[in-house]
């Protein structure tokens, strides 16, 4: 699979050096543009589909968070690049795929790409795809706590849960209902049963999933019609239960 990618450094001679790096060693890399600061990143990524961005933390006026704020609807994948290991938080906290320390590493280099490269391919799997999980759905019930008593349930009723403070919504088929317990505890009760955490407020139930659209972290789309954010930091992990 190719990757339109593009690199975003300020320092001529540490592109020259990423550029060969990714000619010699990472083939399905296509290098569509080179930026030496966020109003020319902003139009290159503008400007094409891309598919990943090479990006320098520390830039002239700003650095790459200030680059990644003014970019809407993000669908491609980013790997930071910077010599200070001071701001692997904040690249976690924007969702990089990898975050490469100068000098680079060719064999982490290419550990990112392959990430990145699986993600992407998923992704598309799934963008275009009927989805259809790994595993078959396992039948199964579980009892839901209520104020005066509990409810059973069968799993392969369940769409998704909602957290609501330190409730959840349980959405069903045929409607919802209000359970007395947080997200988290369904979030370990369901995992059995092919559920996943995709958003700090959604537990979802992975065979209810149709559909899937590409992003920043991407939405599902259930058998209902609802759609569902997925949190960027999730994304790996839902695309893991697909072929």
């Amino acid at each position: 699979m190719k990757l339109k990618t593009i690199l975003v450094e300020d320092e001529a001679r540490s592109r020259e050096i990423l550029r060969n790096y990714i000619t010699k060693y990472c083939p399905n890399i296509e290098l569509v543009g080179e930026a030496s600061g966020i109003e020319e990143g902003l139009d290159l990524i503008k400007n094409n589909e891309l598919d990943l961005v090479f990006l320098d933390v520390e830039m002239p006026y700003g650095n790459a968070f200030d680059l990644l704020d003014k970019v809407e609807n993000r669908t491609f994948e980013t790997i930071f690049v910077t010599a200070y290991d001071h701001y692997a938080v904040d690249a976690l906290n924007n969702q990089a795929s990898y975050y490469l320390l100068k000098p680079i590493s060719i064999d982490d280099l290419i550990t990112a790409v392959e990430i990145v490269t699986d993600i992407k391919q998923k992704e598309t799997k799934l963008a275009e795809a009927v989805l259809i999980p790994k595993s078959e759905m396992i039948s199964g019930k579980i009892t839901v706590p209520q104020q005066d008593g509990f409810e059973v349930l069968k799993t392969s009723d369940i769409l998704f849960c909602k957290a609501d403070d330190n409730y959840t919504e349980i959405h069903l088929q045929t409607g919802k209902l209000l359970a007395s317990k947080t997200l988290k505890y369904f979030e370990e009760t369901l995992q059995e049963f092919g559920f996943s955490r995709i958003h700090k407020s959604y537990v979802v139930n992975v065979n209810s999933i149709v559909k899937y659209k590409k992003g920043k972290g991407g939405s599902v789309v259930l058998e209902n019609d609802k759609e569902l954010q997925v949190a960027p930091s999730r994304k790996a992990a839902l695309l893991n239960y697909f072929k």
